[in-house]
């Protein structure tokens, strides 16, 4: 006898089980999307230089300071001190550091870092005018640039 396959052991029907595993699917393709968007992209901060950065070993660029945090088994850290290693190495006053998250966790906390990379774009003060984290490209390192130039010139 040919059984019914549009009933499940106990007489439910499985039909609804497509339309959630499609559903699962388009949330999480949206989800994915949205992650991907936010890395990477600078938002711009006001935060006080109230850090010592030299006790980091962070000597401060004339114009802006990169300073990375990250992990050595970070994959998009390595590609990220690539673009700005580029962009501090192009543009006069500006310096990039790269700060092990292991080695200051101190700091880490502090600034509540909290993936990596995290990108810290400081002043000549020291304070914090721009933030990013996640993978950074050349584009979004010098538009990160452009943020604190446009908060110093305010």
């Amino acid at each position: 006898m040919a059984r019914d396959l549009s009933h499940g052991p106990e007489g439910r029907r499985v039909a609804a089980q497509p339309a959630v595993l499609a559903a699962l699917v388009l949330l999480t393709a949206v989800l994915g999307l949205v992650w991907r968007s936010r890395q990477g992209r600078v938002r711009t901060v006001r935060r006080n230089g109230d850090v010592d950065w030299a006790a980091h070993g962070v000597t401060l660029g004339e114009r802006a300071t990169f300073v990375q945090l990250s992990a050595r088994v970070c994959a998009p850290c390595r590609a990220t001190a690539r673009a700005l290693a580029d962009v501090a190495g192009g543009a006069d006053g500006v310096v990039h550091h790269e700060l092990d998250v292991e080695e200051h966790l101190g700091l880490t906390r502090e600034l509540a870092v909290l993936t990596t990379p995290t990108v810290l774009v400081l002043d000549p003060a020291g304070a914090e005018s721009a933030r990013s984290s996640g993978a950074m490209t050349v584009a979004q390192a010098r538009r990160a640039l452009d943020a604190v130039d446009a908060v110093a010139r305010a």
